[in-house]
Parts: structure tokens; sequence; C-alpha cells
């Protein structure tokens, strides 16, 4: 079955082919960083309005990509939630429409079932069961995979997402949006030691997390290091204090999967979504992983943030299974996984 994703969930319009037999197929991307940058974060009227630009002219590009006609396509997967509401719109109606068109089937897929899904993408495609650390701008979970649609949440965030506190650093020093990358590039050139930052509910038992207080803590180094220079921040202070925040963030994230391996017995860990692209977050997680006696995979950089790829292979295996929605387009803002069908 060939099966085109569109993901229109926030400010990347991603589309892509996935067949069920050969793989995938073509994608393309488009971001809307340079668009948002300048306001700090997204605007949703804007995003919403750049992605009805966009998905008929990346269809049309995956396809010329892969080598396929319109009539290849035998089933459409849009992402249905969760996301900002005009964007999520933007892809349903566009699928729904095309699905219409074409006599094909369509189904609605949940963002995060599809960044969690998406290291299966890469070549030997880690098996059922195993723990996923799904980690992006408004999302930080830990859940035990025993199968698709069968889902068992272990912890996640009380407060803001690890992405979201990334990218309120970043703006407190200075940083564009996102600021997961720009946060991490400045870290490189920090010191190691000159600040240590708390590790956020790391002292209590539990697999939740929290970034609020790390975020604050944050915020009170900055003005006591201008109080004693009075000046503004010098470059070293600004990558030192990035690499203190950098280092929480990461030690937190791999204590609590270190726990979440222990309390469930698995040994296989996958981290998904945008921060998995962290560098740091990686090596930390191998070297834990390792003293465990497990495996850790995760997606090549392209598949970490938001992707069409993510969503057609998602979309791709409920529908081989069977599965399909109605003519209806009803986006869904907030979605919890569990609420998902287990596929059999």
């Amino acid at each position: 079955m060939v099966v085109l994703g569109i993901e229109t969930s926030c400010d990347e319009t991603g589309i892509a082919l996935y067949d069920s037999k050969k793989g995938l197929l073509g994608d393309a991307l488009f971001s809307q960083i340079d668009m948002h940058v300048d306001y700090g974060g997204v605007v949703p009227e804007l995003a919403s309005r750049d992605h009805i630009q966009r998905v008929l002219p990346l269809i049309s590009e995956v396809l010329d990509q892969a080598g396929l006609k319109k009539a290849d396509i035998e089933a459409v997967a849009y992402t249905r939630g969760p996301g900002l509401v005009g964007a999520l719109m933007v892809g349903a109606c566009v699928g729904k429409a095309l699905a219409w068109a074409w006599d094909v089937p369509s189904i609605g897929v949940h963002h995060m079932e599809g960044h969690l899904l998406a290291p299966m993408l890469e070549d030997n495609p880690i098996a059922f069961p195993f723990v996923a650390l799904l980690v992006s701008g408004g999302h930080t979970q830990l859940v035990q995979v025993d199968g698709i649609g069968q889902y068992h949440l272990l912890g996640e965030s009380v407060d803001d997402a690890a992405g979201e506190a990334f990218d309120k650093v970043a703006a407190m020093l200075g940083l564009d949006y996102p600021g997961g990358p720009a946060i991490s590039l400045l870290a490189e050139k920090g010191t190691e030691g000159r600040f240590r930052f708390p590790r956020p509910m790391t002292d209590r038992p539990g697999l939740d997390f929290s970034f609020s207080g790390l975020k604050t803590f944050t915020l009170n180094t900055v003005a006591k290091c201008r109080e004693a220079s009075d000046v503004e921040l010098s470059e070293q202070d600004r990558a030192d204090i990035a690499r203190a925040f950098q280092d929480a963030v990461v030690a937190a994230l791999t204590i609590k999967c270190r726990r979440a391996l222990q309390q469930t017995g698995m040994k296989q860990l996958i981290i998904a979504g945008g921060v998995s692209a962290n560098t740091s977050l990686r090596e930390s997680l191998e070297s834990m992983v390792a003293k465990e006696g497990g495996e850790l995979r995760y997606a090549r950089p392209q598949f970490c943030t938001d992707n069409g790829a993510m969503i057609a292979y998602a979309g791709c295996q409920r529908l081989v299974a069977g599965q399909n929605d109605g003519p209806e387009v009803v986006p869904v803002p907030r979605w919890p996984m569990d609420q998902l069908e287990a596929v059999n």
C-alpha cells in the first residue's frame, strides 16, 4: 500500500510517500522558522496560512521525487492532533479532500504516535516492547510501548516540556528561536562545572518531569551574573549558563529513563521528538543504556523534528490493519495517546 502522509500540526509542512513493502519512497519538508523567529515563537495564524500555500506544491514535489503519479496513491494519512487547531485543519481538509477525490481511504494520525514510531523508518527497526522517551517542544513523556496503539504512560512533565524550557532559556540568553539548537551550539563553548543547576524531581521517586523550576533557577543565575559585572552578560557567561542548563536537562532525562528501564524490566529504549536530536542527550543515554545492558535507538536527525514520513509510516500501519476514518474533518488539538485503538 502506497500512503501519502501530510503533517501540518505546527510550524513545519511535511509531506511523504511510504510503501508498506518498499519503505519510504520520498519526503519533503518546509520549515517556517524564518517566518516566526522575529516573534520568538510560533504565530498560529501565520502558520496556518503558510501551510495552505505549501501543501499541494510539496505533494507534487514528493510525487516527482518518487517517480509516481497521483493514481498510484492508495491511501492518505494526515495529522489529526495534537497541535494548533488551525494548522491541523489545513492538513485534515486537504487530506480528506484528496482521499475523496481519489476514492481512497484516509486516516487521522496522532502526532506523538508518529514521533514514537519514527525510529521504525531506520534499517533494522526495533522490536516491541520497549520504553520510549518522547521529548519535543510540547511534550515530555515516558511511555511503555507494547505494540502500536498499546501505550502505557509512565511519566510526563507536570509543567513545561523540555523543548519549551529550551526555548524560554534561549530567550533569556538573547538567542534566536528555536531554542534547542541554539542552546546546544552555545553550550559547546561553556565551561563544565562553573555553574551547577539542580536536576529537577530526581530526588524523589516517580517518573514525572518538571522544568519550570529549572527555568527560574536559570533566570536567577542570569540576574546574578549581570549584577556581579554591572553590564550585560559576557559571551562566556552565556555559554557557561547554557552548558549548565543543558547538563541539568540531560541529567534529569537520563535519570528518569534509567528508572523507567529498571521499573519495567525492559532493555530497549527509544528517544523521539525534536529534542532527541540533541547530541549531549544521545551521548548520555547511550552511556546509561550500555551500563544497563540495553540498547538505544533513535531516528536520523531529519525525522526527529516534525515530518511527513512519520505520519505516512504510522498511518500505513493502521491502514494495513484495516483501520480508516469517515468523511468528517475533526482535528483534535488535545489528544491523549492512551485513547488510541490498538493495532492487532
